[in-house]
């Protein structure tokens, strides 16, 4: 297994990760990993009252701020949002990022979630670990190809659901009580998202939705554990040389396997 300890996030959205991946994220940071996220989306379209060019600058600024809590380097959306699409141009960009930062651990999306902008990352995501290695796939901007062994980890969809409503059932979950106030201090900075649900939802609305997701998720459980992440492991080939589980080895007692997920 690679000795690369590096960890990538990658959320369709600012603050996609911090809803259902940081607490994951910021253990691994604990074990010893060097830590990236990177949103595909710029955010443009999470306002109601900001310009284009005032909300991609406000969000990524906020995404950056957040990323800074747990000592991770942000990386920027690329595209505006909704205009996610699985397309060559796109990929290519993302290929570009996957090479430059050169994680072992990947975590993104669902590859089935409510919003397309979320499968598409999921579906870009896998593609850019899956052709980084590739001579002739060139990226955008142009990239040396690398070959480290890359371990890929699927986050729960918004509800646990699918788009037709089936159970998505993790077989991966990750104990992540110790690390809810730092995600609920990441959320907060994303303050643009923020304050318009305090006014229209009732004050902390946003976090209480995250701590909700994380109960969810630990309702799962054997155990008693309060806030839990869930995580479906991308099948190994194309993208390591072997099979393995790098999370379970590196975060251990915070780890618990259970029934194998459906969808």
């Amino acid at each position: 297994m690679s000795e690369n300890k590096v960890a990538l996030a990658v959320g369709a959205h600012p603050d996609d990760v911090e809803f259902v991946m940081a607490g994951t994220l910021a253990l691994l940071g604990d074990a010893g990993y060097e830590l990236h996220i990177m949103t595909i989306g710029n955010g443009n379209c999470g306002t109601a009252e900001h310009t284009n060019e005032e909300i991609i600058r406000i969000r990524g600024r906020e995404a950056r701020n957040a990323a800074a809590l747990i000592g991770a380097t942000y990386h920027h959306g690329l595209v505006n949002d909704i205009e996610i699409f699985y397309e060559e141009e796109l990929l290519r960009r993302v290929t570009a990022r996957v090479r430059q930062i050169r994680p072992s651990i990947v975590l993104t999306q669902s590859p089935q979630d409510y919003m397309e902008d979320h499968t598409n990352t999921s579906r870009l995501t896998v593609s850019a670990c899956f052709t980084r290695g590739m001579r002739n796939w060139l990226s955008l901007p142009h990239e040396d190809r690398t070959f480290q062994d890359v371990y890929l980890y699927h986050a729960q969809p918004l509800g646990n659901l699918d788009p037709m409503r089936i159970p998505i059932v993790p077989t991966l979950l990750v104990d992540v009580t110790e690390k809810m106030d730092v995600k609920a201090a990441m959320l907060r900075e994303h303050k643009s998202q923020k304050n318009w649900l305090d006014v229209s939802q009732g004050k902390d609305a946003y976090i209480d939705a995250m701590r909700g997701m994380a109960e969810q998720v630990a309702d799962m459980s054997d155990s008693t554990v309060k806030y839990a992440e869930g995580w479906r492991q991308h099948l190994h080939v194309g993208l390591s040389a072997q099979d393995g589980d790098p999370i379970s080895e590196a975060l251990g007692e915070k780890i618990e396997c259970i029934a194998a997920g459906e969808g």
